[in-house]
């Protein structure tokens, strides 16, 4: 296949998205571990901050549980509209590249850039300049995957977290796969 004709798709993770603007917007908050979560004997992990994972608290999970494998947790309830006014800068982000943009969540879409390269450059000077502009617009970093799909661009944005960029050209994807779970 001719280099011309492979797609460039770009896969953009914020990390621990609503923990992040949790710790940037409270900076009491910063290097603490915290939970973003519903209160009460029913309440789930929304967002776990980097420092509360170290001591095996994930998204989904109780926030009793969360609370007993991580004593000194700092629970914050989410607040759902500044949550939705940071992604909408992301956003806007994304369509200074392209406006083919495909959002999963507030804070993780696909880009495919495969038309914008003569305009912005190779994929991977797209993605480093994507995560530039959404670290100095906002404060956040931001995982982010380039591949030949959204698959492989999915799960290259997972390899290098947190504040990651990996590349996975189309003639590494089996090799790059291959020891994967």
């Amino acid at each position: 296949m001719e280099e011309a004709h492979i797609r460039k798709v770009i896969h953009i993770d914020m990390d621990a998205f609503f923990a992040s603007v949790e710790q940037r917007d409270a900076p009491e908050l910063r290097g603490k571990p915290v939970v973003v979560g519903g209160g009460g004997p029913r309440g789930v992990v929304a967002a776990a901050s980097y420092e509360v994972r170290a001591f095996g608290v994930r998204s989904a999970m109780p926030v009793s549980r969360a609370l007993q494998l991580c004593p000194n947790a700092v629970c914050v309830r989410p607040r759902m509209t500044r949550y939705a006014e940071v992604s909408a800068q992301i956003f806007e982000v994304f369509h200074e590249f392209t406006p083919l943009v495909e959002g999963l969540s507030l804070d993780e879409a696909y880009l495919d850039v495969t038309a914008s390269l003569a305009l912005k450059g190779d994929a991977v000077s797209i993605a480093r300049e994507i995560k530039r502009l959404i670290r100095e617009r906002t404060g956040l970093n931001a995982s982010v995957g380039v591949a030949p799909n959204k698959l492989v661009a999915k799960i290259a944005s997972d390899l290098e977290k947190p504040d990651g960029l990996t590349v996975v050209a189309p003639d590494r994807v089996v090799e790059t796969l291959a020891p994967l779970s």
